[in-house]
């Protein structure tokens, strides 16, 4: 390829990225342990890390089409470096928060959108194809080993020397990364503020009214936020449904507003004829399916194993590893397919790989796991990812000229996160209504428990169950004065809802994975050939990718 020193960079930086999250859901318990909160508020703190980095992607993209990429790569590295201690010091919620969900997501809005470009920038033809397969791999090889890593150093030091070693490395990466060629910056592009301020509203909007939507209730108003003394819940509907549509209306003038630019010759912080394109269409849609299913497992998964079942971080990534390998495996295998399938045929395959690797998680998670098809279905499920994972970069990078690889990168890295955020945000909502729904109707049919005790469950746990274990459960009802006989009987009912109401939220995953195959339609039909020779490189327009037909 040349020069391989720009893309083992690129590859260390991109497996920082994506190692982040993981390695976060994986220690969940021990980190809300750690900090004094609990299982809801880290889901919180996992869904505003990837909002962060949804609402701000698109500047960022901006920001390094104006200072440069390799400059934005570089402040980036600084800024990710600072929130990742800023974390590992945190003694609370809030500080985690402030050096995870938001420092570091800023620093990520500038170095993911410059990993794409910069790598367009660096490679061409055949060469281009490689290096994003290779990212696309890096890419699966960190969500695979971000369990591992995360099991093993929390389970026998502290999760918190896996954000010092992320400070390290991008350190030792900022002082190397000058030797990354790039292009200049334009220092004449003026970054249109309403557009920011509109598109960071809309999805903050958004991604909060759903994750709210588990308290406060997406419709019928559950335990809504009390102002001056009084439930908030105008003309009866729960503030979700209003910030919801709020956040549509605002994402909509966005739009507007980003087509008025282009319309006017000034330049919008998303280009959105970019979107008319169906290659690119289709493999930002997917792109989100994708990291929607793989952070909704990711979010459950860890849940189920370390509440439910009771496993340390370390048993946890012992589970998540077959999912790690097939990931790594069929990342390779799909960069190698490539050059002999096309992207279409490969989406494909992988959507349905992934969707089958769900039902087997699905049909193996009960009150004893089924360990052979728990396993088996991970291992189809990183398959499936694997699959994606080699492809998608590259069909969205070749989509578009290289004048637009930084757009793209950042568009790339919105629909991930906001596919990302939407999984953990949606999924740990919807798992925790039916909680809450299915445990107080199992306490109210129950025949054993007392009528005294009944009622007071179902008033307590109607305004939302929490996540618990069923000793912790038993325990916190028995230091509440209750008959001992009682506690384990209701611990034991919350249990069974628990378990069921997982199975239910991964069932939920399945069918939208299944749907996602809907989005594979734009995808290029044609295999990918090796860049035409120098003389006649105008003809062949740079697109390695093929055009779909």
């Amino acid at each position: 390829m040349g020069n391989w020193f720009a893309l083992i960079l690129l590859s260390v930086s991109q497996f920082i990225m994506v190692l982040d999250s993981t390695v976060m859901n994986v220690s969940i318990s021990t980190v809300a342990a750690d900090l004094g909160t609990d299982i809801s508020g880290m889901q919180a703190a996992i869904t505003f890390y990837a909002l962060t980095m949804a609402a701000f992607m698109l500047t960022g993209g901006k920001l390094g089409d104006r200072w440069g990429r390799s400059l934005a790569f570089r402040v980036g590295s600084v800024i990710y470096g600072i929130g990742s201690l800023t974390t590992a010091l945190s003694p609370n919620l809030t500080v985690l928060m402030i050096g995870w969900s938001l420092v570091e997501g800023l620093g990520a809005v500038l170095v993911i959108p410059a990993i794409a470009a910069l790598a367009a920038i660096n490679y061409e033809g055949r060469a281009r194809v490689v290096a994003f397969a290779v990212l696309g791999a890096v890419t699966g090889g960190a969500a695979a080993a971000g369990p591992l890593i995360g099991g093993l150093v929390t389970t026998y030091s502290s999760w918190r020397y896996v954000f010092v070693a992320e400070a390290i490395v991008m350190t030792l990466v900022l002082i190397v990364s000058g030797r990354i060629k790039d292009v200049p910056g334009d220092r004449t592009l003026r970054i249109d503020l309403l557009s920011v301020v509109l598109s960071a509203l809309g999805l903050a909007l958004l991604v909060y009214g759903i994750l709210q939507s588990k308290t406060w209730g997406w419709f019928e108003p559950l335990d809504p936020p009390v102002i001056n003394g009084e439930p908030f819940a105008p003309l009866g509907i729960s503030p979700v449904a209003y910030m919801i549509l709020l956040s549509i209306v605002v994402l909509w003038l966005f739009v507007k507003r980003q087509q008025q630019l282009e319309r006017t010759g000034r330049v919008p912080l998303l280009k959105v004829s970019l979107l008319r394109n169906p290659a690119l269409r289709s493999g930002l849609t997917m792109f989100m399916a994708q990291y929607f299913a793989i952070a909704a497992l990711f979010f459950v998964i860890p849940v189920y194993l370390q509440t439910i079942l009771g496993f340390d971080a370390l048993q946890t990534g012992l589970k998540i590893l077959p999912l790690s390998l097939g990931l790594i495996l069929f990342s390779v295998l799909g960069s190698r397919l490539s050059t002999v399938r096309s992207a279409r045929n490969l989406g494909r395959i992988g959507q349905l790989t992934l969707g089958f690797g769900v039902l087997l998680v699905f049909v193996a998670v009960q009150p004893e796991l089924a360990d052979w098809l728990f396993a088996t279905g991970m291992f189809v499920v990183g398959a499936g990812f694997g699959l994606l994972a080699s492809q998608l970069g590259n069909v969205n990078m070749s989509a578009v000229e290289q004048s637009d690889t930084s757009e793209v990168g950042g568009l790339q890295g919105t629909f991930q996160n906001l596919g990302s955020s939407f999984g953990t945000a949606i999924v740990g909502s919807v798992f925790i209504l039916l909680l809450t729904s299915g445990f107080t109707a199992a306490v109210q049919q129950s025949t054993t428990l007392p009528d005294d005790v009944r009622e007071q469950v179902v008033a307590s746990a109607s305004k939302g169950a929490p996540i618990i274990s069923e000793q912790q459960a038993e325990d916190l009802l028995t230091d509440a004065g209750a008959d001992p006989d009682a506690a384990a009987e209701v611990a034991r009912l919350y249990a069974d809802t628990q378990v069921e109401s997982l199975r239910q939220s991964l069932f939920f995953v399945f069918a939208l994975t299944v749907l996602g195959l809907l989005l594979s339609t734009g995808l290029p039909s044609r295999i990918p050939v090796p860049a035409a020779p120098k003389a006649a490189a105008p003809a062949a327009g740079g697109d390695p990718q093929g055009t779909p037909s």
